[in-house]
């Protein structure tokens, strides 16, 4: 039995730390929010994958259609491995209890999303994420394992000071009442999430501020392919309002992108339906083309334009229809007065998904930077979105991301604790703010991140050149400084911890964009164009 640290509650983190404590593990799960808190759980459209594992053909077409809006950056084995293990890892989900949409026959309905060449998305209605966290969450209850909720993960802990990339021995969480904490294990995994609170406007949970990321880094860890950000193109563009995710299967259920003008012609007889979407000029699977070509297609439109916002029609198809499969859509967009089926639905591009993360291989491990040795971490894993296995490529397939998770957690769960050869002291290292006496309380750090965002978004978001990107890094390095001088004179809070984290992040992403020489997926450089 191994003592394990799982790092997240979405559905990487919930299947390792089950799987784990199946196995006999003895598993301390740490969230820094409720267990709910997490993009899984916001996550709508559904889990892309093929349920029959003897046709080959169908594999055959996910593949393809995976290394296509990869742009051929992908891992061709990792590509495979996930393609091929998911009919395995779909039925342990429906086993478990997920309730994935069927027809009146019983036979699952397979949803149509963008960059696929056909329906093969298994879906709860437009709730996916929730349906599948609600059955994990229940099965949580059960397994033995210790929830430390509110507890936010600080600092990965080595088996010596500045023993960058030689291991990990455990981890300091700040508890919920702000007090510093050592866990120590065999094993920390990271299943944290994303970073898409290094922009203005994000589909992510408050939580994703790239907590993992920066711990495994600041421990040594190898980072990759952070320059590739996908902006998901419809996401409700209200003033005032969070950024609200419109899940891609709209446009897979018939959902139109237009521009205000062409809209108005459309209600006003002058132009068709076929001539509605200024997509069909940029893509020949206009609605249907992947995530990158359509938020680049709608941020160069509303450049063009001046507008804040496109809108998604969706008045040509039945509102029953899509009432009854969109009903977390339709209750939120009553909210705002706009009727589903019959009102234009304003929309505009926000951050998504982080397609770069920690450098892992099909095991999870976690691999230390060159200038450490380049080799395993032992002691530290990754999984989920906060891990790069290199599935994804230059961009992520719609709906692949809760496929990898599940496949890749169950990898994990297999050969965790196999790597395990570092030693440590009886008694590990203090954290460097174990005295806190000398230190003092920081002011608002709302302006610093404010300006972090808004630095990102227009310098390092969905169109970039050499000039802003350097005007970017320039920026930022003024802000490190002076938040790394907070963190180092100032007693650690969580809002400080996550701007510590932000900025760091916010970083490497922009290193990562210059050091691309070539436009390619979710990266758009008009330098090089």
């Amino acid at each position: 039995m191994k003592d394990i640290i799982v790092v997240g509650s979405g559905i990487a983190g919930l299947t390792v730390g089950l799987g784990c404590a199946k196995k006999g593990h003895k598993v301390t799960l740490v969230t820094k929010s409720d267990l709910s808190a997490s993009s899984t759980n916001w996550a709508q459209g559904g889990i892309a994958g093929v349920l029959d594992a003897t046709n080959e053909e169908a594999m055959q077409q996910h593949i393809r259609d995976t290394l296509e809006a990869g742009c051929g950056l992908n891992d061709l084995d990792v590509v495979e491995e996930v393609v091929r293990n998911a009919p395995r890892c779909l039925a342990s989900l429906i086993e478990a209890g997920v309730n994935f949409d069927r027809d009146s026959k019983g036979k699952f309905t397979m949803a149509m999303e963008g960059g696929h060449s056909v329906g093969r998305i298994l879906h709860h209605k437009d709730r996916t994420g929730a349906e599948i966290e609600d059955v994990l969450l229940a099965r949580l209850k059960e397994s033995g394992v210790e929830v430390l909720e509110g507890w936010m993960g600080i600092d990965l802990i080595l088996p010596q000071p500045k023993a960058f990339g030689e291991g990990v021995v455990g981890l300091w969480v700040m508890d919920t009442e702000g007090a510093v904490t050592t866990l120590e294990s065999e094993a920390v995994v990271l299943a944290s999430g994303g970073l898409g609170h290094i922009f203005e406007r994000t589909t992510n949970p408050p939580i994703s501020t790239g907590d993992g990321l920066i711990m495994a880094m600041r421990a040594g860890a190898e980072c990759r392919d952070l320059e590739f950000v996908q902006f998901h193109p419809t996401v409700l563009a209200i003033d005032g309002e969070r950024p609200f995710l419109l899940t891609e299967a709209m446009r897979g259920a018939g959902a139109i992108v237009a521009d205000i003008e062409s809209h108005t012609a459309f209600r006003r007889g002058t132009i068709g339906i076929e001539e509605l979407s200024f997509l069909n000029e940029v893509d020949p699977r206009g609605n249907l083309a992947t995530r990158d070509v359509i938020a680049r297609a709608i941020d160069q439109r509303l450049q063009r334009t001046g507008d804040q916002y496109v809108v998604l029609v969706t008045e040509h198809l039945d509102s029953t229809m899509l009432e009854q499969r969109f009903p977390t859509i339709t209750s939120r967009l009553s909210l705002h007065g706009i009727r589903i089926g019959h009102d234009p639905i304003p929309i505009a591009p926000a951050a998504h998904y982080a397609v770069g993360g920690l450098k892992v291989d099909l095991k999870g491990h976690v691999f230390a930077a060159e200038e450490y040795g380049g080799k395993v971490i032992p002691g530290l894993y990754a999984v989920g979105e906060v891990a790069c296995t290199g599935l994804h490529g230059a961009n992520r397939l719609a709906s692949n991301s809760l496929l990898e998770a599940v496949v890749m957690a169950s990898h994990l769960v297999d050969h965790i604790g196999e790597d395990r050869t570092t030693t440590q002291s009886n008694q590990p290292p203090p954290w460097r703010m174990d005295d806190l006496s000398h230190l003092t309380e920081h002011g608002p750090l709302t302006t610093d991140r404010m300006a972090l965002q808004s630095t990102m978004t227009r310098d390092v978001g969905i169109h970039r050149s050499g000039q802003r990107l350097q005007r970017a890094q320039r920026r930022l390095s003024h802000l490190r400084e002076e938040i790394m001088e907070l963190w180092r004179s100032c007693r650690p809070t969580r809002d400080l911890v996550e701007l510590r984290n932000l900025i760091l992040a916010a970083g490497e992403v922009t290193k990562a964009a210059l050091n691309r020489k070539n436009n390619v997926g979710l990266h758009h450089n008009s330098d090089t164009a």
